[in-house]
């Protein structure tokens, strides 16, 4: 190139150089790296590679461009005008050649990686590299005088084309491969994947001619409860479909030692269990295609989030050595493997799959999706991000310092253990606030927009009915009877006597209180038990008690922002959570949620390749701290039993709540009680 050759700059990019006159400003961006799409290798066919150019004096640029900048207007943008349109002002890059000095927009559409914001659980700028893409080649025939096979042809076109190699083709392209090219006349579009870790890249798919096939990948957090999955458009991020089922490993154990423990004691358990969420996910990805109205063979990846149980029963290893010290993985790496490795049946035949990589033996994948997502690493201020779930995953960190851990939470935060407790569904109880005077609950169910006490609710309920309570209402049942001064610091509820109410009823040695009694008309009689308190202190003070110990390490007693994680953390209520202590002490508007932050963080690594390899270097620069082992633990554990807490005073949410100053803690107490029995309806 010479000095006296036209300057090219594109915008908003910044990026400039000198070109020959005729050099097509698509050869001109892909050499300057400019970011321009194309899939059709620069025929005029994908229009992909649309620019606007602009005109005029560019003082910032030191160049002023002429309306003769660019060749003039060809007939294959006139054919291409005709038949689909091109906006005013509009030029294929692929065809207009550089004349004079220019300035070239490169608009957001024509972006390879551009970004995509989407409204799902947590907005957020996605950024599109995905993995796989779509490449149109034409592949020179075969001659007798040069001897080579289609696939070295094809290698050979798709390396003077598109600069890509070496390429790979497993033995079911193969099989097609000759009649696909002869049906496209020697030109074909091609599914390609790279990983993030290698340079060869593999052939998913062929298809004769220049096909515009939509590619589609499934991104999937695998959860001890439920599984969750988003299918998305691998061209631009969008989510054609999402859909969760349970999880059918449940029937082997709530819990994750629960499955460790049926693996360890049934030979050929961990088979079974890796059957059985390998069945759904097929299930799972079938009905989602339909749903999208596309054929299942166009997913093309799968990426993957999961606790480290999770991650081993999915991939058919067994969790054994999950279950005891020193709690080792058999990898700790990112796997990428093709998906009929995991009888993944549902999806292309060639799709892949790729895992996120596990923290440590307690702190999964799925920990490390929230990392992604959350970048704790690149916050000023001192950040814990916990993922409510089973078994609760937690961060915190800054850009000190990242730490993370896990604690067994266990069932009762999603409804389970609970006596009245259910999952979210329809005529579930997920919000309560009970008058700190009368003692008197209000209350507002799933599929109904009313409070209880709406003079309309309850025929807006009548399709629904009330049928128990869900994770988010115990939260916010016990927190409110704790503001209300129904149960006191240590977890006790008071008799009737003692709170004022009737509402209290007797259980045995113990009392209840009833949140809504509908069996007049045949529905069920709804209380908050002792038992029911209890469960949740144990599964708050676990969550409690392994963020405790992380902020031990970091030498602090307070936090600058707490973030609630996870598809039920996006229901929880900061101030009934504070109240309950399942997290730290801190002003309400600092508490947040990310909504399924590790369903987002599949997402991103579905769909960027470089966010593949930077949440890979991310865990490696993590401090793990295991519970099991820290001997603090179990203090904390203890003295997070009391409501809030025991020894932590809390200042900020007492100056915001006013929590009653009582106990219930006297035989005397429970012998006024014990003659209490009339119950109140809802």
């Amino acid at each position: 190139m010479s000095t006296s050759d036209p300057l090219v700059v594109f915008t908003p990019s910044g990026k400039r150089g000198r070109f020959p006159v005729g050099t097509p400003i698509l050869t001109a961006a892909r050499q300057l790296g400019v970011d321009l799409d194309s899939v059709c290798g620069g025929r005029g066919i994908c229009s992909k590679c649309q620019v606007t150019p602009s005109y005029g004096e560019f003082s910032k640029h030191g160049v002023t461009v002429h309306e003769d900048a660019l060749s003039e207007w060809n007939a294959v943008e006139e054919r291409y005008d005709q038949k689909r349109g091109l906006a005013k002002g509009r030029r294929l890059g692929c065809q207009a050649t550089v004349q004079r000095d220019v300035v070239i927009d490169v608009p957001e559409t024509s972006q390879v990686h551009r970004q995509v914001v989407r409204k799902d659980a947590s907005d957020r700028v996605m950024v599109m590299d995905p993995a796989t893409k779509l490449y149109y080649v034409e592949v020179a025939e075969p001659d007798m005088h040069e001897p080579s096979g289609d696939l070295e042809r094809l290698a050979e076109a798709l390396k003077a084309q598109w600069d890509i190699a070496p390429v790979t083709a497993p033995l079911s392209i193969m099989t097609r491969l000759q009649p696909v090219l002869r049906k496209g006349k020697w030109a074909v579009t091609v599914a390609l994947h790279k990983g993030h870790t290698d340079d060869s890249y593999r052939i998913l798919d062929i298809y004769p001619g220049f096909n515009e096939e939509r590619l589609f990948g499934l991104a999937i957090d695998l959860g001890s409860t439920t599984i969750a999955a988003h299918l998305t458009d691998l061209r631009n991020g969008t989510v054609a479909a999402s859909a969760g089922v349970m999880n059918p490993q449940i029937r082997f154990g709530e819990d994750l030692m629960s499955r460790v423990s049926y693996s360890m004691m049934n030979p050929g358990g961990d088979k079974e269990m890796t059957r059985a969420v390998r069945e759904a996910i097929n299930g799972l990805a079938q009905s989602l295609a339909e749903e999208a109205g596309i054929d299942a063979a166009q997913i093309m990846e799968a990426v993957f989030v999961c606790n480290p149980v999770m991650h081993h029963l999915l991939l058919g290893i067994d969790p054994v050595e999950l279950g005891q010290a020193p709690f080792a993985l058999a990898t700790s790496r990112s796997v990428s493997a093709p998906a009929r490795e995991l009888d993944l049946s549902a999806l292309n035949s060639n799709a892949r799959v790729f895992v996120l990589p596990c923290i440590a033996g307690h702190v999964g994948a799925d920990a490390a999706a929230v990392a992604l997502t959350e970048q704790p690493g690149q916050q000023d201020e001192l950040t814990l991000v916990v993922d409510v779930g089973t078994n609760a995953e937690i961060l915190l960190g800054d850009k000190a310092r990242v730490l993370a851990c896990s604690s067994p939470t266990g069932p009762a935060f999603e409804g389970a253990q609970i006596s009245s407790g259910q999952r979210a569904a329809p005529g579930a109880i997920e919000r309560i606030e009970i008058d700190p005077t009368t003692k008197e609950p209000r209350f507002r169910v799933i599929g109904v927009d009313l409070w209880s006490d709406d003079p309309d609710f309850e025929a807006a309920a009548a399709a629904t009915g009330i049928t128990g309570i869900c994770g988010s209402g115990i939260i916010e049942a016990v927190a409110e009877m704790r503001m209300a001064g129904i149960v006191d610091a240590s977890g006790l509820i008071g008799s009737a006597a003692q709170t004022g109410t009737d509402r209290c009823i007797t259980e045995g040695r113990t009392h209840a209180y009833v949140i809504h009694d509908g069996r007049a008309e045949g529905g069920p009689l709804i209380t908050v038990t002792q038992g029911d308190i209890r469960a949740i202190q144990l599964a708050k003070s676990a969550l409690y008690a392994g963020a405790r110990l992380l902020m031990d390490e970091r030498g602090t007693d307070t936090v600058g922002r707490v973030v609630l994680a996870g598809a039920f953390g996006a229901h929880i209520s900061p101030k009934h959570a504070m109240v309950l202590g399942m997290i730290p002490d801190a002003p309400l508007d600092k508490v947040t949620s990310a909504g399924n932050a590790a369903g987002t963080g599949a997402r991103i690594a579905l769909c960027s390749v470089a966010a593949r390899a930077e949440i890979e270097k991310t865990v490696r620069e993590i401090t793990k701290v295991e519970t099991a082992i820290e001997p603090k633990f179990q203090e904390h554990f203890v003295n997070a039993n009391a409501l809030p807490h025991a020894t932590d005073p809390f200042p900020i949410l007492r100056g915001i709540v006013p929590l009653p100053d009582v106990s219930y803690n006297t035989k005397g107490a429970e012998a006024e009680g014990g003659g209490r029995r009339r119950r109140r309806r809802g």
